[in-house]
């Protein structure tokens, strides 16, 4: 239904009906194409890594971009809540469409309009950061029998077809989540991997910002292998378990158990899940690429950590840098190469792919900072040396050997009683 045309509007010349009737948003035919193209080419000027890191809201960051004044955002707000052509235009509104105009240069054509538009799109990303999905609900066709009639865009946050949001790309680095932002910092984020609630509690509590989960620690934790897709209901289960603590939190997803990545991504955004990491096995990018671009349809505001196991595995290594830009095309928000360590190639892929490039740690943070990666992982690394730490002690204690413990009893009941009540 989302190929039917759209609902036509009348022509004025002045304030809000003026704007609606000059948009590419509200025409069809030869009339969307050259307005389309004149929204495309407006964007193609703005980077939207820039858009991630500005201060201010959504739309004064883009404005700027513009090359328009970031004060605008007062007007674009009144003109957004009333700029479908079903709803009626107030007279607030459309004085703010005036202001707009004179903003914009003062001339009121179809170019002018475009511009607006493009702000009051960008309105809409206000609703992914409140979480929202997808942040337009709903939006209005002509049926083959002229009726008026509503399309539900769940799993389709950005529509399709001809009438596909130009400004994805834009609209999800104005968006970016504090979980996001903090792969562009001084120094990469360092993600400690978790398996239970007690280890990614015991993680927030000693200050990292955000915490992951190991896929081999949840599963082993069960008694399950890991990488066979058998772990969907305990890394459920223990998402909505870890959304409790202060921080942001990523979840191993494997290579998406299974399920429709649409609905995977829903149900873990609507748990509180930040992000998550999805693996291809070295399988065919092609593949992979639909399941990045089915996670972020379903959740556009999640954090995507594209994995290609490429130098994990030994397989293909040369398609890595392609594989990581159709990921990229595809919607990831990072990249993941695990087992990728020489200096010469991570610098390459660094300059290759303008995502944020995550690594497992195995070189220490300066060094990595220095070579431009964004991220590093701990994997599994943690879990294993719980297990390890845990054999010692127990053989300690058999072999008449005084254990050293650092961590009471009561620290451990101390950090769990902070973290009994929903915090986020």
């Amino acid at each position: 239904m989302l190929n039917f045309p759209v609902p036509p509007v009348p022509a004025a010349t002045a304030g809000v009906t003026w704007l609606r009737a000059n948009v590419a948003r509200f025409s069809d035919g030869e009339t969307h194409t050259r307005r389309r193209t004149f929204v495309e080419s407006e964007l193609r000027r703005v980077r939207p890594g820039t858009l991630r890191d500005g201060t201010g809201s959504p739309v004064s960051r883009l404005a700027l971009a513009l090359g328009l004044p970031s004060t605008v955002d007062s007007d674009v707000a009144l003109v957004a809540h009333c700029y479908q052509p079903h709803i009626p235009a107030t007279v607030e509104a459309d004085r703010a469409v005036e202001r707009l105009v004179t903003a914009c240069g003062g001339v009121a054509d179809e170019h002018t309009a475009n511009r607006i538009g493009i702000l009051v799109q960008a309105y809409a990303t206000t609703a992914l950061i409140e979480g929202r999905n997808p942040p337009v609900p709903v939006t209005r066709r002509v049926a083959p029998s002229g009726e008026i009639v509503e399309v539900d865009l769940t799993g389709r946050p950005f529509g399709e077809g001809v009438h596909a949001c130009p400004g994805r790309a834009h609209a999800l680095a104005l968006a970016a989540t504090d979980f996001h932002r903090l792969h562009y910092g001084s120094l990469p984020l360092v993600l400690p991997n978790a398996w239970d609630f007690a280890s990614a509690a015991m993680l927030a509590d000693a200050g990292f910002p955000a915490i992951g989960t190991t896929s081999l620690g949840v599963a082993a934790a069960h008694g399950l292998m890991d990488a066979e897709g058998a772990t969907l209901a305990e890394t459920l289960d223990l998402a909505s378990k870890l959304v409790r603590l202060p921080v942001p939190i990523t979840v191993d997803i494997e290579s998406g158990f299974g399920m429709d990545p649409r609905d995977l991504a829903a149900r873990l955004w609507e748990l509180g899940v930040a992000g998550v990491n999805i693996e291809d096995v070295a399988g065919s990018p092609e593949v992979h690429a639909r399941l990045i671009a089915g996670l972020k349809a379903g959740a556009p505001g999640l954090f995507v950590n594209a994995r290609t196991d490429t130098y994990w595995l030994g397989i293909d290594r040369d398609s890595t840098v392609d594989r990581a830009l159709r990921y990229a095309d595809a919607g990831a928000d990072g990249i993941f190469v695990p087992g990728l360590t020489t200096a010469p190639e991570i610098e390459a892929l660094v300059k290759a792919v303008p995502l944020p490039l995550n690594l497992l740690a195995q070189r220490d943070i300066h060094t990595f900072a220095d070579l431009g990666v964004r991220r590093i992982s701990t994997g599994s690394l943690l879990f294993r040396a719980a297990m390890e730490a845990t054999v010692r002690t127990a053989t300690q204690i058999r072999d008449g050997l005084t254990p050293d413990i650092g961590l009471g009893y009561e620290a451990v009941q101390d950090l769990l009683s902070q973290t009994q009540k929903p915090v986020r």
